[in-house]
């Protein structure tokens, strides 16, 4: 690989769908806990990596929220969370354990579906080599890292736990790098939330596209080419 410029928007779809898929295959389990406390998903649920590890600065909360109304009134109405003068968002005692609950659920049914493969794909056996990976991405990105990834970065991971909890978790983090940069890409462009959702395929989406990997590559120079194949070929190997 002559160039790591285009590596991060080769790799993340293999994040997303790894990541997405096995926050979707823990969904009912989530639902059905949450529903026996009367709460529903909320900001805990989303943002588990770095909530469980420090309390979210508001600047960090509204970029995690920037494509959505970003209101927080349901998780004050229902006691997960509160608020400092300063705008910190903390989680409360119920808000943690709902956390700590998300973070177990994703991690357990990761391993269902990554356990369940065919004896000659790789599958749960390289789960703890690409938690390492993701792991030196992670820390390399903490100086290019925005607002979101900064608040979910370092993630929060327990004493015990396993590989697959590694993996979910610091691929949950490592997702705002990208995010990050591009949200800075297209407020550098002039465009607000709503306008780069609705813009088209074109040369100024390009751009921005390009400004975005720009801005993502450098958590990625800490992997030789050799590692990032390793990567992107081990996270397309996991069932999403």
């Amino acid at each position: 690989m002559e160039t790591t410029l285009s590596y991060p928007r080769l790799i993340r779809p293999a994040i997303d769908r790894v990541y997405v898929g096995a926050r979707w295959a823990a969904r009912p389990r989530m639902e059905e806990f949450y529903a026996a406390r009367g709460v529903d998903l909320g900001y805990e649920n989303s943002f588990f990596s770095g909530v469980l590890a420090r309390p979210m600065p508001a600047e960090a909360l509204a970029d995690g929220l920037a494509y959505t109304d970003g209101d927080m009134g349901r998780e004050l109405a229902q006691g997960v969370t509160t608020v400092d003068a300063e705008g910190t968002w903390h989680l409360t005692d119920l808000g943690r354990e709902l956390a700590l609950f998300a973070q177990r659920a994703t991690a357990q049914a990761a391993e269902e579906l990554w356990s369940a493969m065919p004896g000659m794909l790789p599958g749960l056996r390289i789960v703890p080599r690409l938690a390492d990976l993701v792991g030196r991405v992670l820390a390399h990105g903490q100086a290019t890292g925005g607002p979101a990834f900064r608040a979910m970065s370092p993630p929060y991971e327990p004493d015990d736990a396993s590989p697959a909890l590694l993996l979910v978790t610091r691929l949950g983090s490592l997702r705002h790098h990208r995010a990050d940069a591009h949200r800075a890409a297209w407020r550098a462009a002039g465009l607000t939330a709503a306008e780069i959702r609705a813009l088209p395929e074109g040369p100024e989406r390009a751009a921005i596209e390009a400004e975005t990997d720009r801005r993502d590559e450098p958590a990625y120079v800490v992997l030789s080419d050799a590692e990032r194949w390793e990567l992107l070929a081990g996270l397309a190997a996991l069932p999403g």
